[in-house]
């Protein structure tokens, strides 16, 4: 057993992002132009982080009980 535990990402690619939160490639870029959800450019690629993906739906959901 090497010890290793799996890394979680911290930017993921534009398909992924809309993946997991669940909606369709322009729904996500325009979260993304809306400044809704932060973005990381590698090179040509967009990415984009985790911790906006995580902090928009828990404010989603913190707005539906408030």
């Amino acid at each position: 057993m090497s010890g290793h535990q799996p890394v979680e990402p911290i930017c993921v690619r534009v398909n992924e992002a809309a993946r997991m939160i669940g909606v369709g490639r322009t729904k996500l870029y325009q979260l993304i132009a809306t400044g809704e959800l932060e973005t990381v450019k590698i090179g040509k690629a967009t990415r984009v982080t985790t911790a906006s993906l995580q902090k928009f739906v828990e404010l989603r959901v913190s707005d539906r009980w408030h």
